[in-house]
């Protein structure tokens, strides 16, 4: 509800786009086939880094691809950034990072998770408490930080249930589960004790000297990095659209994985054209096969019956946690215009300006 944008009733529609295209793939509980149309690829579902490639670069491609390249090309000769972050960036940037940290440690510890979720709740939280949510989605720099903070901090949390319970939070976990066992360490708590537990705190270690590590990178590498803006589109568009192709074959070498990418693509171009929201089609991909999961286990155990979605306290609590995350941005867009109404202004977004360059 909170990705939704102007319009609650396209932001369900996108969720419910993406829950149906998370249905592709083997059933969970009875590894029927659904949706492959006979591609064996497709019954171990859609891969979600193939699906975020074609939904946000493959799309920003089309979108450029559509006007004239010299229209393109802006004059970065009349930029002046030396790179460095001002007093005044570091004091907007504090509240959403010391959060968003917050907000990413959380979302790491629950299993099935992962930096795309906590990304986006980040970013949606900035945007709610921030004093100029108007910039967001034109380079603000609470937008940015609030979604980075989040991301590194899922980082660590998702070894807390892998290293304690044995339980890998996403992919990049499960990998390094299996790599630990390789090695003969078994994730769960006897890794805490004996001889084991110099390499794990070892392994601890190693995580803080990395921080270090990324820092310096950013810092020393952030110049060179903005100078791909000034690239011309001419360069710049058929090479992202080449490692678009590339990384997304070479995910699991398979040329459907190609096919799938532009496919996507393509959705995402037509979503931009009838103002339906990418982002929740995104976080519908994510958490649409986990609900179908605890759906399934749940009309299981009750025979059918789905009286056992109301069957307890707890049950009646989330479900009051949809509804009030459904009307809250409803509500606040309300208490919003009502505001800047009784101020006499315009509210903000409904102005054809650009808020950044209007504010610059």
């Amino acid at each position: 509800a909170g990705v939704s944008g102007k319009s609650m009733i396209k932001g369900l529609i996108s969720a419910c786009l993406g829950l149906l295209i998370s249905c592709v793939g083997s059933d969970p509980m009875t590894s029927y086939d659904r949706f492959t149309f006979g591609i064996s690829r497709l019954y171990l579902g859609l891969d979600l880094a193939i699906c975020l490639i074609g939904l946000f670069a493959l799309v920003e491609i089309m979108a450029k691809a559509e006007r004239r390249l010299d229209r393109l090309n802006l004059d970065t000769t009349q930029i002046k950034d030396d790179g460095i972050i001002t007093k005044a960036e570091y004091k907007r940037m504090a509240r959403p990072v010391l959060i968003s940290s917050i907000i990413g440690v959380l979302v790491g510890i629950i299993p099935g998770t992962g930096a795309s979720e906590a990304s986006w709740f980040s970013y949606n939280t900035a945007k709610n408490m921030s004093k100029h949510p108007e910039e967001f989605g034109h380079g603000s720099v609470e937008g940015v930080a609030a979604a980075e903070s989040a991301n590194n901090a899922v980082t660590g949390a998702t070894l807390i249930p892998l290293l304690t319970l044995g339980i890998p939070g996403e992919s990049v976990t499960a990998v390094l589960m299996g790599g630990l066992i390789i090695q003969g360490l078994t994730p769960g708590p006897d890794l805490f004790v004996g001889e084991t537990a110099k390499m794990t705190y070892t392994f601890f270690a190693g995580f803080v000297l990395i921080q270090f590590f990324m820092l310096g990178i950013g810092l020393l590498g952030c110049r060179g990095f903005a100078q791909i803006s000034r690239l011309s589109d001419a360069i710049l568009i058929p090479a992202v659209s080449v490692l678009c192709v590339v990384g997304s074959y070479a995910i699991h070498k398979n040329f459907v994985d190609v096919v799938i990418m532009m496919i996507f693509g393509v959705l995402g171009y037509l979503c931009r054209k009838f103002d339906l929201n990418t982002a929740a089609i995104v976080l519908a991909l994510i958490l649409g096969p986990i609900g179908e999961k605890g759906l399934r286990r749940s009309l299981a155990l009750s025979g059918g019956n789905p009286a056992i979605l109301f069957s307890t306290p707890v049950c009646w609590v989330l479900i009051a946690l949809c509804v009030f995350g459904i009307l809250s941005p409803i509500l606040m867009s309300r208490m919003e215009k009502n505001a800047v109404e009784q101020a006499g202004g315009d509210i903000p977004g409904e102005t054809g300006d650009d808020p950044v360059r209007t504010s610059d």
